[in-house]
Order: structure tokens, then sequence, then C-alpha cells
């Protein structure tokens, strides 16, 4: 083999390796999941909390994950044992007795296995509901992408049955949300800054 075809041959295995590089690099992964510490994800804003860890009376009880979760009952109207909407006094973070009830609640009302539990399933419900909306030529649900900021931060409205309310996606993937008292928070499982 002389020094030309070698030469040739190491140049195309070095481009073709920076391309790989280049291709790995530059994709964005298709979600996140509880190991990223937060309710995090990337690309489409329709699958970002389906892969999300579980959420119950002992994964992640006390948490701004929790927290999050709450915020949705409220916002979808969700009923606590009393037969009282789940409102904003009882966002604390603390997936206690409360809490599951309306999460059995809600789950019962949009045809989720009723378990007290946030799956992937129940989690992913409210981000997956997409309906087509020719007026916008565009899909929208119960996330609707309001703007994009120069640095890649995404306003989010969740339209619940009963409430709405914005959350934003930073350029990290990483979710914020308003807890009971409208203070934005991060969506972090590692601590609860809502009570």
């Amino acid at each position: 083999m002389n020094t030309r075809t070698t030469r040739n041959r190491l140049l195309t295995g070095l481009t073709a390796a920076v391309a790989a590089g280049t291709l790995a690099l530059g994709a964005s992964p298709a979600s996140a999941s509880a190991s990223s510490g937060y309710i995090s994800g990337a690309g489409s804003l329709f699958d970002d909390f389906g892969d999300e860890g579980t959420l119950s009376t002992s994964s992640y009880a006390s948490s701004n994950t929790t927290c999050f979760w709450q915020r949705i009952l409220w916002a979808m109207g969700a009923n606590e044992s009393a037969g009282n909407d789940f409102d904003l006094s009882d966002i604390d973070g603390h997936f206690g007795a409360k809490t599951k009830y309306a999460t059995k609640n809600l789950q019962g009302a949009v045809g989720l296995t009723v378990d007290g539990k946030v799956g992937n399933k129940t989690f992913g419900n409210f981000d997956a509901q997409r309906v087509w909306n020719s007026d916008l030529g565009e899909y929208t649900g119960r996330l609707t992408k309001v703007s994009t900021a120069s640095n890649g931060t995404v306003k989010v409205k969740f339209t619940g049955s009963a409430h709405n309310f914005f959350i934003y996606r930073g350029p990290s993937g990483r979710y914020t949300f308003p807890d009971g008292s409208g203070t934005y928070r991060d969506s972090s499982y590692s601590h609860n800054y809502c009570d």
C-alpha cells in the first residue's frame, strides 16, 4: 500500500469519525427521567412527562416534583376526599392522603388505571393529549407553546379543566412552575421548597 492510499484512508476515516461525533453531540435526547434530578425534556413539548419518575406516598413524596403534580391536580379540578376541589392551599410538595385521593380522582376521570401513583402513563397523559387545531395549523392540548426567549427558554401554557397556569422549560430542559403561592420553583426530585 502506498503513502497516498494510506493517507486517503486515514482522512476518510477521520472525516467519518468527526461527522459521527458531530451528529451525536447535536442530537437532542427525546426526553429525560428522574435520574436527571428534575422534570426535563428536549425537542417536542408533547413528550416530556411520560418518562419521569413515579410519584407516590413512598416515592419522591416530599419534593418540588410532587408540588408540580399538585399544581396539575389544581388545574384539572381534581377532588379531595371531602368532595372539595384540590385548591392552591393544598399545594405543599407533600404526597399525602389528599394528594393520593385527588390523584385517584383524576385518574378515574381521564380513564387511567386508578392506583393513586403518578407513573409514566398518568404523568404522560398531561402532555400527550394533542388535538389538531386547523385554525392555528398545529397541535395543541394540555401544553401549548407560548413563546421562546432568545436564551432558548420556552414559555408553556398548561390548560386544565378548571384552571390554567404557565410553566417554563429552560435552556437545559428543566421545568419551572408556580407553587401554590405563585412563586416559581424548579422541578427538583431532591428538595421541597413548596411548604
